[in-house]
């Protein structure tokens, strides 16, 4: 089946962000895309000074319009940290997923917070305005079983070991890498997050804009079961686009056994709640 990753420009204003990517999704159908993934913050800049002003509901404004573009265009749309999410007096870093009936069929509120600091680089704290999510989110398609994860929660080899336990063989991570840990990690974790786990892993990132307080890398990526990069972005607002072969993946399972061979007698990880 074919992904298609939405690497979009953002800007400060909500409803143009929303309208240029629900033109983007339509245009994704059009190319046979099954899958639609948008970037983290796709609707907002990123910043913690922006995520109290942009917050929304689930329901709500954003949602809402990517509800009924997966609906039109009968598709599985994965919105990004499609908003950030207000619920309860606290704020969440939140995707949500759409099935082609328009349908809510998962909402992933990141669970990793970004809280880093590289002296002299960059130095960042979600934490001072977010909270954490607390469950992995997992969906089915007629394709295979998907595992979402944002950005951070890439770095955590647990997580995506999880997912896999539980029969994903694709993990979509929407992510907003930085020009300090995007050139040194953005494509080495994903490369290993694929082979550890024998499955694919893609990350959409938003375009690069040199002009927003924090400037992120791009290069949304598709990585293969064997750890290979079989589709790339630029920094550039582009749609990537690449086949999934389920068959290349059951291959590679059946040549590296792996995960019929760890030795659960000596070690494991498990899913605690």
């Amino acid at each position: 089946f074919r992904l298609a990753l939405i690497q979009l420009h953002v800007s400060a204003v909500k409803s143009d962000n929303l309208q240029r990517a629900c033109g983007l999704v339509r245009e994704a159908s059009t190319k046979g895309a099954k899958l639609v993934a948008l970037p983290e913050c796709f609707n907002s800049p990123y910043g913690t000074q922006y995520f109290k002003e942009y917050a929304e509901t689930i329901p709500g404004e954003s949602t809402q319009k990517l509800s009924e573009v997966a609906k039109e265009c009968s598709i599985y749309l994965i919105g990004g940290r499609s908003i950030p999410e207000e619920d309860g007096g606290k704020l969440y870093n939140t995707c949500t997923v759409f099935g082609p009936d328009g349908a809510l069929l998962a909402k992933h509120r990141k669970v990793h917070l970004f809280d880093i600091n590289v002296p002299g680089k960059i130095q960042f704290k979600e934490s001072e305005t977010l909270s954490p999510g607390n469950s992995f989110s997992m969906f089915d398609t007629p394709y295979c079983k998907v595992g979402l994860g944002i950005c951070y929660d890439m770095r955590f080899a647990e997580m995506a070991q999880i997912y896999s336990q539980k029969g994903c063989q694709l993990l979509i991570y929407p992510g907003a890498f930085n020009m300090t840990t995007g050139p040194a990690h953005w494509e080495l974790l994903q490369r290993g997050r694929a082979v550890d786990n024998q499955l694919y892993v893609a990350t959409v990132s938003p375009a690069r804009d040199e002009k927003a307080s924090y400037v992120a890398w791009g290069h949304s990526t598709v990585v293969n079961p064997w750890g290979e990069v079989i589709a790339k972005a630029g920094a550039e607002e582009t749609v990537v686009y690449t086949d999934i072969d389920l068959k290349k993946l059951a291959e590679i399972r059946q040549q590296i056994p792996i995960l019929s061979q760890k030795r659960c007698d000596l070690y494991g990880v498990e899913m605690k709640k």
